[in-house]
């Protein structure tokens, strides 16, 4: 698996700073995709000295690690989301990366059978004539983790008319 580019972000999560990792070698093709770019099979090899350098550069600044696309080896999402749980429960707190939650954009229409160490998945691939998250027509959705139980959350994209 690998990055092919990161971000620091304030939309991707609501009420969360997070660092996105943009992983490359998506299989979903999604017509209208806004990153055709990863499709391709390019970027840096995803280990731990990338993320903890990652971690370390911008642990005090974000809130949430999020992994957009690894549709491609979904275990291997939830076996990098397990790492960034154990590594923030297992640090003092001094790179600020204690305390990280874990998010996942997913192309696919199923919650994945991987969900177990997310916070936060995001399923559905896009579509141009639905638009993305900001759109009430969309297909795809955003869930927190409630408990055991997920909550969609969708919703909190959307403008209100006031």
């Amino acid at each position: 698996m690998k990055v092919a580019s990161f971000d620091i972000v304030f939309q991707e999560i609501p009420g969360e700073v997070t660092l996105a990792l943009n992983l490359s070698n998506c299989p979903c093709h999604c017509p209208g995709c806004h990153s055709p770019h990863l499709w391709e099979d390019t970027g840096e090899m995803l280990n731990e000295e990338l993320l903890n350098g990652l971690l370390d550069r911008y642990g005090a600044m974000v809130t949430c690690v999020c992994f957009m696309g690894g549709d491609q080896d979904p275990e291997e999402v939830a076996r990098w989301a397990e790492y960034v749980r154990n590594l923030s429960a297992g640090r003092d707190g001094s790179s600020g990366a204690a305390g990280l939650k874990t998010a996942w954009y997913s192309g696919r229409m199923k919650m994945p059978a991987a969900e177990g160490p997310f916070d936060y998945v995001k399923i559905g691939p896009y579509r141009e004539d639905l638009g993305g998250l900001k759109s009430e027509k969309t297909n795809q959705r955003l869930y927190r983790r409630t408990g055991d139980s997920w909550t969609d959350i969708t919703s909190s994209f959307w403008r209100k008319n006031l």
